[in-house]
């Protein structure tokens, strides 16, 4: 048991775990600017061409409300379905604009690496060359 806990403990501690919730935290503070970014921003102007109520009162009625019996409206809600869409659409495109920003800095940080010239380095003598330089000084004495 205590081997169990061990490896569980090596597992929270690595740093993918941690990497993996403070992106978990990030994303969903994310999610909350861009869902404000769209019912706040981005919706009204669309409400122009669809109407004051937006896609939220978008909806097919199966059976109406009846009061007197007390059955409540069955509908399907196809305008919050609309809006799930546009959320999504909205939120991949940020974060392509993010990852298309972030690769566009990565690559020029790439050149300027590869625009620094590499220091000559004096290339050593190999045991041939060595030996070959004996062998001429041997042969000069004689």
């Amino acid at each position: 048991m205590k081997k169990f806990f061990n490896e569980f403990k090596t597992f929270i501690s690595k740093g993918n775990v941690m990497d993996l919730a403070i992106a978990f935290i990030v994303g969903a503070a994310f999610k909350a600017i861009i869902s404000s970014l769209v019912s706040d921003i981005i919706m009204p102007v669309v409400s122009l061409v669809v109407g004051e109520q937006g896609f939220d009162n978008f909806k097919y009625v199966i059976t109406e409300a009846n009061l007197l019996t007390g059955a409540t409206e069955n509908a399907i809600y196809y305008g919050s379905f609309i809006q799930s869409i546009i959320d999504f659409v909205i939120i991949a495109f940020v974060v392509f604009l993010m990852v298309k920003s972030i690769n566009k800095v990565k690559a020029k940080l790439e050149k300027e690496e590869e625009k620094v010239v590499p220091v000559a380095v004096e290339a050593k003598p190999t045991t041939e060359d060595l030996l070959t330089d004996i062998k001429a000084i041997l042969s000069e004495k004689k």
